[in-house]
């Protein structure tokens, strides 16, 4: 095993989150310095900004105060950190607003502003958008790992990878934290109160939930916690409450890899092309580097500048998982592999390093522990051995902190179905390597009035796919998922494979 599993576990944890790097909320403008009331809360006006998005995201921020164990009220208490896109009608629809909740676990949503801001800009045409930083994320009382100098902790990249080592790398968290957080009380289960916290300080009856990914865990359990304070779902990339989080991703990576490698013999001119299967080929390239890894030079794709690093099978894995992912870049996959094949590494090297920073995700590591600790991994079993692609290594580095981590609980109906007579949506990337449309369909068993669309060609998150803004504000308007016409949702299709690196054939 190789130090790269401790990155990839990482970057399957990233993939449960909707995928945009940090904000930071700007000066307050003298004139308005004053804020604004929105029931009980008094707003400001901020900038959330990203180094990845290319606009900035006017807001209005505010802070609640609410107790961190909700059994000592009068114990420690936490900011959660809130900000609001005002709807674009100065007034209709702002009595049901939209909260969307963050992936991860781990991420804030304050995080994602810019990129639900476009998602969802049919839907603020009528509404407020409401984004909250679960607890531990964001500005949140967020459980950062800080050594005694203050700065954060990283793991050593160095060290010989094991179980051992990132057991005692979040021992030092847990110290770290002792004066700041009870770790034990960061789960799905205080964050769907909060959540309701937050609503009633609005002053508002009911509230629509936008979800993803791990965020469609959170909606599920606030509407069937909540079900007279919840209008409409919309849940992006489905969980179902069973589903164990980190567990599955070595069964539906492998189902996203068959998926490609159909899509590429049903296509002619890819099928003359590459006539070994994208998933035989990703085989053999991983079984020659297990032998002897291949000290690559590339050109970095981010400076242009010359780079030297070594290739190994796991750096092979990782990439394709993050194709997978991305169907933007999964056209790309079937030709480096080839190239790779035939001892020219240098183009997937380069797009190995393109891929890392497309998917770089800012992720709260300790609220992820205190999330999947508590609600997963005493559920994970390990599967009998298989020649799948991604072996058990991945999933014990996900869980492997717990033992070293000061674990919450979870309620006993915790993995029921979502059972629910509420208006749904679901939503679902035909090519989604970490929430597959099965999951969906699932889910969708125990929902009479849910409806559930597949975007076609598509991966992970589809808010803003095709036509998916415009059904989104439809079915807000009107909460019947089962009237939209949905139609236009047909014109997806994926990124046909490059047969070179000049692209596809016609």
């Amino acid at each position: 095993m190789s130090t790269y599993h401790l990155r990839l576990a990482a970057v399957l944890a990233a993939a449960l989150a909707a995928g945009c790097s940090a904000p930071s909320a700007g000066p307050v403008p003298a004139a308005d310095a004053a804020g604004r009331s929105y029931g009980t809360l008094l707003f400001k006006p901020c900038t959330l900004t990203s180094t990845r998005a290319s606009d900035n995201v006017e807001a209005q921020c505010a802070t609640l105060q609410v107790a961190e164990n909700p059994a000592a009220p009068q114990g420690r208490r936490i900011s959660l950190n809130i900000a609001w896109l005002e709807a674009g009608n100065a007034g209709k629809g702002k009595d049901d607003p939209v909260f969307f909740l963050a992936g991860g676990p781990g991420q804030a949503a304050t995080e994602v502003a810019a990129v639900i801001n476009q998602s969802l800009r049919e839907v603020r045409k009528q509404r407020d958008i409401i984004l909250v930083d679960q607890r531990g994320t964001g500005k949140s009382n967020p459980l950062t790992c800080l050594g005694a100098d203050g700065k954060e902790l990283a793991l050593d990249e160095t060290a010989t990878p094991s179980a051992a080592l990132i057991r005692d790398f979040a021992a030092r968290c847990a110290a770290s934290l002792a004066d700041r957080a009870d770790t034990r009380f960061y789960t799905t289960t205080q964050a769907i109160a909060d959540i309701d916290a937050v609503r009633a300080a609005l002053g508002v009856d009911k509230i629509n939930l936008i979800g993803g990914s791990y965020g469609t865990r959170v909606a599920q359990h606030y509407a069937a916690r909540y079900p007279q304070h919840t209008r409409s779902v919309v849940i992006d990339g489905v969980a179902p409450n069973d589903v164990v989080v980190g567990g599955d991703f070595a069964g539906t990576f492998e189902a996203a890899i068959d998926l490609q490698a159909t899509q590429c013999r049903q296509d002619p001119a890819c099928a003359k092309r590459f006539p070994v299967d994208t998933r035989t080929q990703l085989r053999n390239v991983m079984t020659t580097l297990a032998k002897a890894p291949v000290e690559v030079e590339y050109r970095d794709p981010g400076t242009a500048e010359t780079r030297r690093d070594t290739l190994t099978a796991d750096s092979v894995t990782g990439l394709a998982f993050m194709f997978s992912y991305m169907p933007e870049l999964s056209s790309l996959l079937p030709v480096v592999l080839d190239e790779a094949a035939h001892g020219r590494y240098a183009p997937l090297m380069s797009l190995s390093a393109m891929a890392g920073r497309s998917l770089g995700v800012q992720m709260n590591r300790g609220m992820q522990w205190s999330v999947i600790c508590a609600e997963d991994a005493d559920r994970y079993r390990e599967p009998p051995a298989s020649d799948r692609l991604l072996g058990p290594e991945v999933a014990r580095m996900f869980f492997a902190a717990c033992p070293a981590w000061n674990v919450g609980s979870r309620p006993a109906d915790f993995t029921a179905p979502f059972n629910s007579t509420l208006p749904i949506l679901l939503l679902s990337g035909e090519f989604d390597p970490v929430t597959p449309p099965r999951y969906a369909e699932q889910v969708l068993k125990t929902l009479p009035n849910g409806r559930h669309l597949l975007a076609k060609g598509q991966g992970h998150g589809t808010l803003g796919a095709g036509c998916m803004p415009r059904l989104l504000g439809q079915f807000l308007d009107s909460t019947d998922a089962k009237a939209l016409d949905a139609r236009c949702l047909d014109t997806l299709s994926p990124v046909p494979a490059f047969t070179s690196f000049n692209g596809w054939e016609p």
